[in-house]
Protein backbone atom coordinates (compact mmCIF):
# COMPACT_ATOMS: atom_id res chain seq x y z
CA UNK A 1 0.00 0.00 0.00
CA UNK A 2 1.38 3.39 -1.00
CA UNK A 3 1.85 5.52 2.63
CA UNK A 4 1.84 9.29 1.64
CA UNK A 5 3.94 9.93 5.16
CA UNK A 6 1.53 12.54 6.11
CA UNK A 7 -0.63 10.30 8.81
CA UNK A 8 -1.45 12.31 11.98
CA UNK A 9 -0.10 15.72 10.37
CA UNK A 10 -2.54 18.75 10.59
CA UNK A 11 -3.65 20.21 7.43
CA UNK A 12 -5.62 23.54 6.29
CA UNK A 13 -7.33 23.41 3.20
CA UNK A 14 -9.12 27.06 2.67
CA UNK A 15 -12.57 26.94 0.66
CA UNK A 16 -13.12 23.46 1.09
CA UNK A 17 -16.70 22.87 1.64
CA UNK A 18 -16.87 21.99 -1.86
CA UNK A 19 -15.10 21.57 -5.34
CA UNK A 20 -11.82 21.46 -6.03
CA UNK A 21 -11.19 21.87 -2.38
CA UNK A 22 -13.45 19.35 -1.41
CA UNK A 23 -11.39 17.56 -3.32
CA UNK A 24 -7.92 18.29 -1.85
CA UNK A 25 -9.33 17.53 1.62
CA UNK A 26 -10.88 13.80 1.03
CA UNK A 27 -7.21 13.07 -0.84
CA UNK A 28 -5.74 14.42 2.60
CA UNK A 29 -8.18 12.45 5.04
CA UNK A 30 -7.74 9.01 3.01
CA UNK A 31 -3.55 9.68 3.56
CA UNK A 32 -4.69 10.07 7.39
CA UNK A 33 -4.04 13.99 7.81
CA UNK A 34 -6.25 15.76 10.66
CA UNK A 35 -8.27 18.38 8.54
CA UNK A 36 -9.14 22.04 10.09
CA UNK A 37 -11.77 22.85 6.92
CA UNK A 38 -12.44 26.51 6.14
CA UNK A 39 -15.05 27.97 4.05
CA UNK A 40 -17.53 31.07 4.13
CA UNK A 41 -21.01 28.80 4.38
CA UNK A 42 -21.15 27.21 7.94
CA UNK A 43 -24.30 24.87 6.98
CA UNK A 44 -22.25 23.70 3.62
CA UNK A 45 -18.86 23.35 5.54
CA UNK A 46 -20.74 21.54 8.13
CA UNK A 47 -22.12 18.83 5.60
CA UNK A 48 -18.66 18.78 4.25
CA UNK A 49 -16.91 18.16 7.32
CA UNK A 50 -19.64 15.41 7.97
CA UNK A 51 -19.52 13.77 4.70
CA UNK A 52 -15.75 13.55 5.22
CA UNK A 53 -15.74 11.95 8.82
CA UNK A 54 -18.01 9.36 7.12
CA UNK A 55 -16.04 8.65 4.28
CA UNK A 56 -12.51 9.00 6.14
CA UNK A 57 -12.84 8.42 9.94
CA UNK A 58 -10.64 11.47 9.68
CA UNK A 59 -10.53 13.96 12.45
CA UNK A 60 -11.82 17.31 11.09
CA UNK A 61 -12.17 20.11 12.91
CA UNK A 62 -14.59 23.22 10.70
CA UNK A 63 -14.40 27.27 11.13
CA UNK A 64 -16.75 29.23 8.71
CA UNK A 65 -15.03 32.41 8.00
CA UNK A 66 -14.08 34.47 5.01
CA UNK A 67 -10.84 33.84 4.47
CA UNK A 68 -10.16 36.59 2.55
CA UNK A 69 -10.43 39.09 4.92
CA UNK A 70 -8.11 40.11 8.35
CA UNK A 71 -10.70 38.83 10.72
CA UNK A 72 -11.55 35.34 8.97
CA UNK A 73 -7.84 34.73 8.41
CA UNK A 74 -7.22 35.02 12.04
CA UNK A 75 -10.48 33.03 13.59
CA UNK A 76 -9.28 30.56 10.61
CA UNK A 77 -5.89 30.74 12.17
CA UNK A 78 -6.49 30.51 16.19
CA UNK A 79 -8.74 27.71 15.10
CA UNK A 80 -5.85 25.66 13.68
CA UNK A 81 -2.92 26.18 15.83
CA UNK A 82 -0.12 25.23 13.62
CA UNK A 83 -0.63 23.39 10.35
CA UNK A 84 1.75 21.11 8.66
CA UNK A 85 -0.14 21.35 5.38
CA UNK A 86 -1.73 24.47 3.85
CA UNK A 87 -4.02 24.49 1.14
CA UNK A 88 -4.70 27.92 -0.28
CA UNK A 89 -7.69 28.41 -1.62
CA UNK A 90 -10.25 31.30 -3.06
CA UNK A 91 -13.14 31.48 -5.34
CA UNK A 92 -11.92 33.64 -8.67
CA UNK A 93 -13.23 37.29 -9.39
CA UNK A 94 -16.03 37.45 -12.44
CA UNK A 95 -15.38 37.86 -15.55
CA UNK A 96 -15.27 40.92 -17.86
CA UNK A 97 -13.32 43.43 -20.18
CA UNK A 98 -10.53 45.26 -18.96
CA UNK A 99 -11.95 48.50 -19.72
CA UNK A 100 -15.10 48.45 -17.04
CA UNK A 101 -12.53 47.38 -13.90
CA UNK A 102 -11.94 50.02 -11.84
CA UNK A 103 -9.11 50.00 -9.26
CA UNK A 104 -11.37 48.83 -6.92
CA UNK A 105 -12.54 45.78 -8.85
CA UNK A 106 -8.62 45.25 -8.75
CA UNK A 107 -7.68 45.49 -5.34
CA UNK A 108 -10.55 42.58 -4.83
CA UNK A 109 -8.90 40.07 -7.11
CA UNK A 110 -5.33 40.70 -5.46
CA UNK A 111 -6.81 40.74 -2.02
CA UNK A 112 -8.56 37.26 -2.82
CA UNK A 113 -6.65 35.56 -5.36
CA UNK A 114 -2.68 36.95 -4.50
CA UNK A 115 -2.73 38.63 -1.08
CA UNK A 116 -4.77 35.99 0.97
CA UNK A 117 -2.41 33.80 0.23
CA UNK A 118 0.93 35.36 0.72
CA UNK A 119 -0.92 36.39 4.60
CA UNK A 120 -1.60 32.78 5.49
CA UNK A 121 1.63 31.36 4.28
CA UNK A 122 3.28 33.71 6.46
CA UNK A 123 1.15 33.04 9.43
CA UNK A 124 2.35 28.75 9.15
CA UNK A 125 5.39 29.42 7.94
CA UNK A 126 7.72 29.99 10.98
CA UNK A 127 6.47 26.85 12.62
CA UNK A 128 6.95 24.58 9.43
CA UNK A 129 10.67 25.64 9.85
CA UNK A 130 10.76 24.99 13.33
CA UNK A 131 9.32 21.57 13.16
CA UNK A 132 11.45 20.74 9.72
CA UNK A 133 8.41 19.69 7.93
CA UNK A 134 5.73 22.12 5.69
CA UNK A 135 3.80 21.34 2.29
CA UNK A 136 2.16 24.53 1.11
CA UNK A 137 0.14 24.27 -1.96
CA UNK A 138 -1.79 26.94 -3.75
CA UNK A 139 -4.39 26.22 -6.11
CA UNK A 140 -4.18 28.89 -8.80
CA UNK A 141 -5.55 28.11 -12.40
CA UNK A 142 -3.78 27.47 -15.70
CA UNK A 143 -4.53 30.52 -16.51
CA UNK A 144 -1.25 31.71 -15.42
CA UNK A 145 0.22 29.54 -18.04
CA UNK A 146 -2.00 30.09 -20.67
CA UNK A 147 -4.38 33.65 -19.95
CA UNK A 148 -7.80 33.76 -20.70
CA UNK A 149 -8.58 37.14 -22.03
CA UNK A 150 -12.47 37.44 -19.85
CA UNK A 151 -10.74 36.27 -16.79
CA UNK A 152 -8.19 39.08 -16.59
CA UNK A 153 -8.67 40.05 -13.18
CA UNK A 154 -8.02 36.47 -12.08
CA UNK A 155 -4.78 35.98 -14.85
CA UNK A 156 -3.52 39.12 -13.11
CA UNK A 157 -3.53 38.33 -9.44
CA UNK A 158 -2.73 34.71 -9.76
CA UNK A 159 0.17 35.27 -11.80
CA UNK A 160 1.03 37.94 -9.14
CA UNK A 161 0.94 34.80 -6.27
CA UNK A 162 2.86 32.98 -8.86
CA UNK A 163 6.20 35.10 -8.91
CA UNK A 164 5.94 35.81 -5.44
CA UNK A 165 6.19 32.26 -4.78
CA UNK A 166 8.49 31.37 -7.22
CA UNK A 167 10.72 33.99 -4.70
CA UNK A 168 10.38 32.13 -1.82
CA UNK A 169 10.38 28.64 -2.52
CA UNK A 170 13.85 28.26 -2.71
CA UNK A 171 14.65 29.87 0.80
CA UNK A 172 12.68 27.25 2.46
CA UNK A 173 13.24 23.85 0.97
CA UNK A 174 16.40 23.76 3.05
CA UNK A 175 13.72 22.72 5.98
CA UNK A 176 11.93 20.66 4.27
CA UNK A 177 9.63 23.25 3.68
CA UNK A 178 7.89 23.43 0.34
CA UNK A 179 5.46 25.65 -1.83
CA UNK A 180 4.08 24.46 -4.94
CA UNK A 181 1.05 25.73 -7.04
CA UNK A 182 -1.56 23.63 -8.04
CA UNK A 183 -3.44 24.67 -11.65
CA UNK A 184 -6.63 23.78 -12.67
CA UNK A 185 -7.81 23.44 -16.27
CA UNK A 186 -11.48 22.91 -16.64
CA UNK A 187 -12.81 20.35 -13.79
CA UNK A 188 -16.53 18.94 -12.77
CA UNK A 189 -17.18 21.67 -10.37
CA UNK A 190 -20.64 23.87 -9.85
CA UNK A 191 -17.95 27.15 -11.30
CA UNK A 192 -17.43 25.07 -14.12
CA UNK A 193 -21.13 24.61 -14.73
CA UNK A 194 -21.63 28.34 -14.12
CA UNK A 195 -19.00 29.30 -16.69
CA UNK A 196 -20.75 26.99 -18.93
CA UNK A 197 -24.13 28.20 -18.50
CA UNK A 198 -23.14 31.85 -18.93
CA UNK A 199 -21.17 30.96 -22.29
CA UNK A 200 -23.68 29.04 -23.57
CA UNK A 201 -26.46 31.66 -22.88
CA UNK A 202 -24.15 34.61 -24.53
CA UNK A 203 -23.67 32.17 -27.40
CA UNK A 204 -27.04 31.35 -27.71
CA UNK A 205 -26.42 27.56 -27.57
CA UNK A 206 -27.82 24.80 -25.28
CA UNK A 207 -25.33 24.12 -22.19
CA UNK A 208 -24.92 20.55 -23.25
CA UNK A 209 -24.18 20.98 -26.38
CA UNK A 210 -21.22 23.48 -25.02
CA UNK A 211 -20.02 20.78 -23.14
CA UNK A 212 -19.82 18.64 -25.64
CA UNK A 213 -17.34 21.16 -27.29
CA UNK A 214 -14.89 21.65 -24.52
CA UNK A 215 -14.91 18.29 -23.98
CA UNK A 216 -14.51 17.19 -27.51
CA UNK A 217 -11.40 19.93 -27.82
CA UNK A 218 -9.57 18.87 -24.71
CA UNK A 219 -7.03 16.23 -25.35
CA UNK A 220 -8.35 13.68 -23.11
CA UNK A 221 -11.99 14.21 -24.65
CA UNK A 222 -13.55 14.90 -21.01
CA UNK A 223 -13.09 17.39 -18.49
CA UNK A 224 -11.05 16.53 -15.05
CA UNK A 225 -12.57 15.13 -11.99
CA UNK A 226 -12.41 16.27 -8.62
CA UNK A 227 -10.77 13.40 -6.79
CA UNK A 228 -8.03 13.50 -9.67
CA UNK A 229 -7.17 16.94 -8.04
CA UNK A 230 -7.66 15.65 -5.11
CA UNK A 231 -4.77 13.21 -5.06
CA UNK A 232 -2.42 15.51 -6.86
CA UNK A 233 -2.30 17.65 -4.37
CA UNK A 234 -1.86 14.78 -1.49
CA UNK A 235 1.14 13.91 -3.75
CA UNK A 236 2.61 17.61 -3.40
CA UNK A 237 1.85 16.97 0.53
CA UNK A 238 3.43 13.83 0.99
CA UNK A 239 6.27 13.27 2.82
CA UNK A 240 8.09 12.07 -0.51
CA UNK A 241 7.34 15.35 -2.32
CA UNK A 242 10.38 17.22 -0.50
CA UNK A 243 12.46 17.54 -3.70
CA UNK A 244 9.56 19.59 -5.42
CA UNK A 245 9.91 23.34 -4.97
CA UNK A 246 8.30 26.11 -6.35
CA UNK A 247 6.73 24.66 -9.37
CA UNK A 248 3.74 25.41 -11.46
CA UNK A 249 1.43 21.98 -11.88
CA UNK A 250 -0.54 22.30 -14.47
CA UNK A 251 -3.61 19.22 -14.78
CA UNK A 252 -5.91 20.48 -17.71
CA UNK A 253 -5.82 17.03 -19.92
CA UNK A 254 -3.17 18.37 -22.16
CA UNK A 255 -4.96 21.56 -23.56
CA UNK A 256 -1.84 23.76 -22.92
CA UNK A 257 0.48 22.50 -25.37
CA UNK A 258 3.84 23.50 -24.04
CA UNK A 259 7.63 22.24 -23.66
CA UNK A 260 7.81 23.66 -20.53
Amino acid sequence: MLDFGISGRKALICASSRGLGYGCAEALAKCGARLVLNARDEEKLRIAGDSLRRKTGAQIECIAADITTEEGRNAVLEKAGSADILVNNAGGPPKGHFKDWKRDDWIRAIDQNMLTSIEMIKAVIDSMVMNKFGRIVNITSGSVKSPIPELGLSNGARSGLTGFVAGIAREYAQYNVTINNLLPGQFNTARIENLIESRAKEEGIAPQKLRATLERENPSRRLGEIAEFGFACAWICSAHSGYLVGQNILLDGGVFNSTH
